[in-house]
């Protein structure tokens, strides 16, 4: 059975059968990204993908992020957060979306959308889902997103 949401897109976009990784909890991006990004390009260490390094979330750390369905309330953190999106964008080892049960702060929807304009890999974002989408959906369903912010959680 499915159940769907509609939120506002912010940068708009399809995604079929995306794997939910879900926090409960604002995702720190800075926390959360950076080691990865920082460590991508050096020899024997960088890897093609991101673990949430954030050890203060719990729902994130350890788990590969690149390509997931990120579901979150929030981003909370640095101001450099949305620098951060935009790097692992750009290094193409980003979600491939983040959806927000809250209106998407500033510095994340600066990220997304930079991300969106200068990179040929846009992490698509969608908000105000609502706090019903956030104790809905669990890590591993399948998600499919709609262009038009529908988002629909199997």
């Amino acid at each position: 059975m499915s159940k769907v949401f509609k939120g506002r897109p912010v940068v708009a976009g399809k995604i079929s059968k995306g794997e939910a990784i879900v926090s409960h909890n604002g995702v720190n991006t800075l926390a959360t990204f950076q080691k990865t990004a920082l460590l991508h390009d050096i020899p024997l260490i960088g890897k093609d993908y991101v673990i949430g390094s954030d050890q203060n979330n719990p729902d994130v750390f350890g788990k590969n992020l690149t390509g997931k369905v990120l579901c979150l309330p929030q981003t909370i953190g640095s101001t450099t957060g949305g620098m951060v999106l935009y790097t692992v964008s750009a290094l193409k080892i980003s979600p491939s979306a983040m959806l927000f049960s809250q209106p998407i702060d500033s510095l994340a929807a600066a990220g997304v959308i930079l991300a969106d304009v200068w990179t040929d890999n846009s992490i698509v974002a969608v908000d105000s889902l609502g706090d019903e989408f956030l104790a809905y959906v669990k890590d591993g369903m399948k998600i499919d997103v709609a262009e038009d912010g529908t988002v629909t959680v199997e």
